[in-house]
């Protein structure tokens, strides 16, 4: 019987040394989420704030909970309590939110910056050549409760690996080059979901995101 479980072992035994995955469990019921759990999974993907809040209620308490959906800086407040990693940090407004609710709450939240890499208007994200300059003093000293971890990005949906691999790669070329020149640590690239997470981590992704090939696809 296919299972979540073997499902999990199945991706698990795929994923290059140093690669983390994030089973994407956004739309999925606590009881899917509580088999994978039961399968050793800990960081689960949401992309809704209130959904993730009402899941991070009902389940365990050491689970990692990632945002990775587009974030509206008003249901920021929803997640700052308890949230990991918010992997969408695609405008200057969000991360003023986050540094807003981070304090309030006496954290220092994680986050990853969003880069604009595909060829669609519908995804969002920083353009590369402004990556930079939001990592380096005196743009960074403004948000002293938020980490930047390192960057995000999504490719095109198209059935075109090769477009694919090229905005991997992209990403990935500029991942080292400002992991190089911030002087941060940038520990995560996290690129490549349940279609092109293979290529992904072949261009240097260290963290995928995998929904529909554990659970199923979406309803």
């Amino acid at each position: 019987m296919d299972t979540i479980a073997k499902r999990l072992e199945a991706i698990r035994s795929e994923l290059l040394p140093g690669v983390s995955l994030v089973a994407v469990s956004k739309t999925k019921p606590v009881e899917m989420i509580q088999e994978a759990y039961e399968a050793g999974q800990r960081v689960f993907g949401e992309n809704r704030a209130q959904e993730m809040a009402a899941k991070f209620s009902a389940l365990p308490t050491d689970i990692e909970w990632h945002m990775i959906g587009h974030l509206q800086t008003n249901k920021v407040k929803y997640i700052a309590p308890f949230v990991s990693l918010i992997h969408s940090v695609d405008s200057e407004s969000l991360l003023e939110a986050i540094q807003k609710e981070a304090q309030k709450n006496n954290r220092v939240i994680s986050c990853l910056i969003q880069v604009y890499i595909a060829t669609e208007e519908s995804k969002h994200g920083f353009l590369p050549e402004q990556v930079l300059p939001l990592l380096e003093a005196p743009s960074r000293n403004r948000f002293p409760n938020v980490a930047i971890q390192g960057l995000m990005g999504m490719a095109s949906f198209t059935e075109d690996d090769q477009l694919i691999r090229r905005e991997f790669s992209g990403l990935s070329k500029l991942y080292r080059e400002v992991k190089a020149s911030s002087g941060l640590p940038l520990p995560i690239l996290s690129m490549g979901m349940s279609g092109d997470y293979r290529i992904a981590m072949e261009e240097g992704s260290n963290m995928v995101r995998i929904g529909s090939s554990i659970f199923g696809s979406r309803s």
